[in-house]
């Protein structure tokens, strides 16, 4: 991190990707995994007393492998944010900002407009990530093209009425792990861990091969992370080109943008199309793309032990929430709408 800015005055501002290497290396496991139900835009897994939740648009829905999703419960507009606390109580941000705290509403502070994560600690302390002071949620792709770096941390203790702000000046935190009195947040575009806490927030892992998304605590110490879409040299070439990419932003329906995405393919009209993605009509497992599916297992330090992939010519991308219980592994896909149960042991015996 240091040497960066010294090596950049003998190499120019070169684009560099971390590689899919390690803890990181390719895999098919998210594609090879078990549909436990289909589900369109699957997000925000949660395990309630009695069952798991995911959201899709305004409706969370009851998930049981092998059963079609039931509807638990609806709001007047999109599920943005799913915690539950440590008595069972549910709580549901919307894109509005409305938080939704078992049957009551409240509207958590003026400058939280842009929910992305909720997270009870073990003490009940509700943890929130505010992506963005400068787009909605569902901008999130302008909020990273135009460089924003407006998102913030806050909490309320138990029994409080109001939130506190811990950190602001974040780079679209996405992702919340209350841990130690603090709380382990993932700042996506900045592609890196930070705990925050007393003092200074810490770097804990940095340089990550993706945008992180959520984390969620995994049974016995560590925690797991989501890798919702790649990094390509392509859309970092583009991050640094203001003239381009402004014009970009100005001229381009969204959906058309060299930026991440929960999914692509699906239209010609997409970039990233080429020689170098399809040959002969076949989509080539390593190449670029502007969207991807991961699910990373921490260790108890936020350092990774090993991934479950969704590669460039796989469907199952747009990893943003998944939840560990008794052994099994649950991963909502957004672009591939569906939400995945997947057997720990079996990854085990695979990896001896």
């Amino acid at each position: 991190m240091i040497l960066d800015p010294v090596l950049d005055l003998f190499r120019g501002n070169a684009v560099t990707i971390p590689p899919f290497d390690g803890a990181f290396r390719p895999n098919t496991r998210l594609d090879d995994a078990r549909a436990a139900a289909p589900l369109a835009e699957a997000d925000n897994l949660a395990r309630l007393p009695d069952g798991l939740v995911a959201g899709s648009g305004n409706t969370l829905y009851r998930i049981e492998a092998g059963k079609e999703p039931a509807p638990f419960k609806s709001f007047g507009a999109p599920v943005a944010a799913v915690a539950v606390s440590p008595s069972g109580e549910l709580a549901v941000a919307t894109e509005t900002g409305a938080l939704h705290i078992g049957d009551r509403e409240e509207k958590p502070h003026a400058g939280i407009g842009c929910v992305t994560a909720l997270a009870y600690a073990a003490d009940g302390t509700l943890w929130l990530a505010n992506g963005s002071a400068d787009h909605p949620r569902s901008q999130w792709s302008q909020d990273l093209m135009r460089h924003g770096s407006s998102g913030s941390v806050w909490k309320r203790a138990p029994g409080a009425t109001s939130f506190e702000r811990v950190a602001d000046g974040l780079a679209f935190p996405y992702g919340l792990l209350p841990l130690d009195g603090g709380v382990v947040v993932a700042e996506s575009w900045r592609h890196r861990l930070l705990r925050i806490g007393a003092g200074a927030p810490v770097e804990r892992l940095a340089k990550l091969p993706g945008y992180p998304a959520r984390l969620s605590p995994a049974p016995g110490g560590g925690a797991w992370l989501c890798l919702f879409a790649p990094r390509n040299r392509l859309i970092e070439f583009v991050l640094q080109e203001e003239h381009y990419r402004l014009d970009m932003l100005a001229t381009v329906p969204p959906p058309y943008w060299i930026a991440p995405s929960f999914s692509s393919g699906r239209s010609f009209l997409e970039p990233l199309q080429c020689g170098g993605i399809r040959t002969m009509g076949v989509h080539k497992p390593w190449s670029p793309s502007r969207s991807y599916g991961m699910a990373v297992r921490l260790d108890e330090g936020m350092q990774p032990l090993f991934s479950l992939h969704s590669r460039a010519n796989g469907t199952r991308h747009g990893v943003c929430s998944v939840v560990e219980e008794a052994g099994r592994l649950w991963v909502a896909s957004r672009g591939g709408g569906c939400v995945l149960d997947i057997d720990l042991a079996d990854l085990a015996r695979e990896a001896r």
